[in-house]
């Protein structure tokens, strides 16, 4: 669990972690290098999630011996099935991170919204609908990793 107050904002506590696979954690469906290292290491504070329509049909196998819950959603509407299923979690305890614009639902829905800009290029619609905005998603889960830097993000 991650916990913070933070003032003009919201106060936090977040148990879980909602990813994005294609364009978020991964560039032509290959997990970008580095990832690994910080999920393990958020999986002792939080309950990761990934969800994803395997566009390229590699998810589970790129993620294989990860701390982390894979869900395939429906291709069409997938923005509604990502909502949903952050839903079915309690939208106020995730942090959702995504880049797409089938992201964007979940992203203004979470507790914590953060949208990455990476290879695949983010749609403008997920940086509206999010919180704050990393240039990769290295930053982005360090901000979790060191919850400060959000505090000192978001404050107000």
């Amino acid at each position: 669990m991650i916990s913070i107050a933070i003032a003009g904002f919201k106060d936090l506590s977040l148990g879980y972690l909602v990813l994005d696979y294609n364009g978020t954690l991964a560039c032509d469906g290959l997990l970008l290098p580095h990832v690994a290292g910080h999920i393990i290491r958020l999986a002792q504070e939080l309950d990761i999630h990934v969800l994803t329509a395997d566009t390229h049909k590699t998810c589970v196998l790129q993620l294989d011996g990860l701390p982390v819950t894979i869900s395939v959603v429906p291709s069409r509407p997938e923005d509604a099935a990502k909502l949903d299923y952050v839903r079915s979690l309690g939208p106020e305890q995730c942090a959702c991170i995504g880049n797409g614009m089938n992201d964007r639902l979940m992203l203004k829905a979470c507790g914590l919204g953060i949208a990455v800009l990476g290879g695949e290029c983010s749609a403008a619609q997920a940086y509206l609908a999010a919180d704050i905005i990393a240039p990769g998603i290295i930053e982005a889960l360090e901000l979790l990793e060191h919850p400060q830097r959000i505090l000192a993000t978001l404050r107000n």
